[in-house]
């Protein structure tokens, strides 16, 4: 038996059994102010971690550092600029702007909205409302007007900080202009990062010449902060991580897989908007002592070999990414123009990564690179799953899975009538344990919290998939994907590894389609690599190939090739949407949607009448 297997399958084992023993060992590795009475109460479906204790998150990133020079954070923009803050400068600048914020009557409870690109200053701006208390609820920059306003609404924030402009392709993007359409009417202290001159209300830079202040003591159970999440209908979920159990998991848990040293630089190209960048590019980084390098920017832009260019210049060991990068990649061909010699390991999350984009990046490093995939929710404070960890030794990966469950957490799939099935048996993926990476609460939003374990009375992922006889774990999608065809419950990302083993194609995306008949029929979306063309051949082929791999059962109505799918701005395939516009039903939440030339494209290809206008 693998030694790394085993040694992680008796932690994770320990931690089921012995759950408050395992995580006071864990949580006593951080600085408490008062140390918690009770290390979990459960009044199911809450769950209190750390009760009574005192802690602040950013005392056990900056003030333990606030003298070393070492690098926390390398920075690059697609126009060249470039910083770096040492762990000394950041402790400066964070504790002058908590002071600011203090200056400006914010406290301990209130809500500031950051609405910024993946600038350094966009660090500082949560490390200090972190500081004092004050609860961020970071919205993505991509997001417009209407989805700005509903989260800034729904959170009750009392701030909104931005940047003037932010670069994306070789473009400036004004931000001004949605601020000032997304908070008319509202009363709001705005504060700027002006990178072009252009400022309303206060001017960051001006307020870092407020007096440093310390680390409010916070309690265990105080909200860290905001984080919203569209659902596909109706308005976004807030789901709020808590300071005490989040702290103790963002540490733990980046350690578990990357247990950083002295040599360690870590790449994470996930933007602060999402929760892998508030636990992967700030937090779980920074408790652990890591180096950070941040791009603002695209993977191909100024040219496709910009990350590698970024992992031979900073010595980059570990690099978090999406495959939707990956994919993206993949276009521009199989060649490396840079010394990556220092890459230990490609981490990708978001979205499942399939098997031709991980046999090319394992064939593109040469098979020295460790290619892995995790998988997590914003819910549970991002990846719960991993094949293994540097902590315990080192990787054990497994061709299509996102590995084993991390030590608290217990994972199991159920049947629709809430049964546990075996091993290698597909059906919903389930959470039998509590751990300090699961949400707090929904913010102000009882009732839809709850629905997560209303089904089944355990913790309802939404997901769908299998664990194989070592309790490895592999996701086929989303339960609200799986595609039900005469009976049968097929799931998209089976038969979409079909289609990207051809060739030709790029990106693949199934749905169901309504058929009076079967219940549903499939319709397959496909975008081509550079150099290919769209073809009845090529689509008899990709049938064949389907038919042959899969069965019968497989019943497919159409294959239809895209210029682009639609995606979130994380990367995933907006498959509800693809559904919708098949079945001309109504598009829904299209907030998080990152380019709507995608959509447009769709209705040509379908057909004018196809589809109804979302929001």
């Amino acid at each position: 038996m693998n030694p790394i297997y085993t040694k992680m399958r008796e932690i994770h084992e320990y931690s089921l059994r012995y759950p408050e023993k395992f995580w006071d060992a864990i949580a006593r590795e951080l600085f408490w102010y008062k140390l918690y009475e009770k290390v979990v109460e459960a009044h199911h479906p809450y769950y209190y971690w750390f009760k009574g204790g005192k802690i602040n998150i950013t005392y056990n990133i900056l003030d333990i550092r606030k003298n070393s020079n070492k690098i926390a954070l390398y920075w690059e923009s697609e126009n060249g600029e470039k910083k770096s803050l040492s762990y000394k400068l950041l402790y400066n600048l964070v504790s002058s702007f908590a002071g600011a914020l203090t200056q400006l009557g914010l406290k301990k409870g209130d809500v500031v909205t950051i609405y910024m690109p993946m600038i350094p200053e966009a660090m500082v701006l949560m490390l200090a409302c972190a500081r004092i208390g004050v609860i961020h609820n970071v919205v993505f920059a991509g997001f417009g007007e209407r989805a700005l306003r509903e989260r800034i609404e729904i959170a009750g924030s009392k701030a909104i900080i931005t940047a003037d402009v932010g670069y994306r392709r070789g473009k400036e993007i004004s931000y001004l202009d949605v601020i000032e359409n997304a908070t008319k009417d509202l009363n709001l202290i705005k504060i700027t990062v002006p990178r072009s001159g252009k400022v309303v209300g206060h001017n960051f830079y001006d307020l870092l010449d407020a007096k440093k202040v310390d680390a409010v003591l916070m309690d265990s159970q105080d909200p860290l902060f905001i984080l919203f999440t569209s659902g596909t209908t109706g308005k976004p979920k807030g789901v709020v991580h808590s300071v005490g159990p989040y702290t103790v998991w963002a540490y733990y848990h980046v350690k578990w897989l990357l247990n950083f040293d002295d040599t360690s630089t870590f790449f994470s190209t996930s933007d602060i908007g999402w929760i892998n960048g508030h636990s992967y590019s700030t937090y779980g980084t920074l408790l652990n002592n890591g180096t950070l390098l941040w791009y603002e920017g695209v993977p191909d832009y100024p040219d496709p070999q910009v990350w590698w260019r970024l992992i031979e210049d900073y010595a980059v060991t570990d690099i978090w990414t999406a495959p939707t990068a990956i994919r993206l990649l993949m276009k521009y061909g199989s060649k490396i123009d840079h010394d990556i010699s220092s890459l230990r390991m490609i981490a990708s999350a978001g979205e499942v990564l399939g098997e031709e984009a991980w046999k090319w990046l394992v064939e593109l490093t040469s098979s020295k690179v460790y290619v892995i995939e995790t998988w997590g929710q914003t819910e549970n404070s991002g990846f719960i799953t991993s094949p293994g960890g540097f902590y315990i030794g080192g990787i054990y990966y497994k061709k299509g899975s996102v590995g084993y469950p991390l030590p608290g957490i217990d994972i199991a799939i159920y049947d629709d009538n809430g049964k546990e099935l075996p091993p290698n048996t597909k059906g919903n993926i389930v959470i039998k344990s509590s751990a300090p990476a699961f949400m707090s609460s929904l913010w102000h939003d009882d009732e839809r919290y709850r629905k997560y374990y209303e089904k089944f009375g355990v913790y309802l992922t939404g997901d769908y998939g299998y664990m194989d006889d070592e309790g490895y774990l592999y996701i086929l999608g989303r339960i609200d994907d799986v595609i039900k065809v005469a009976g049968h419950r097929l799931s998209p990302a089976e038969i979409e590894n079909i289609v990207l083993s051809n060739e030709e194609i790029a990106d693949a995306a199934v749905v169901g389609k309504k058929d009076e008949i079967k219940g549903n029929v499939l319709v397959v979306f496909a975008s081509l690599k550079q150099g290919f063309l769209p073809s009845e051949e090529l689509k008899n082929k990709i049938m064949s190939e389907i038919k042959k791999n899969y069965g019968g059962i497989a019943v497919i109505d159409d294959i239809i090739f895209v210029d682009k799918l639609p995606k979130t701005r994380t990367g995933k395939i907006m498959r509800r949407v693809l559904r919708a516009l098949t079945n001309n039903e109504e598009l829904g939440d299209l907030s998080t949607l990152e380019e709507r030339e995608a959509i447009e494209d769709l209705r040509k290809r379908l057909g004018e009448k196809i589809g109804k206008q979302g929001n």
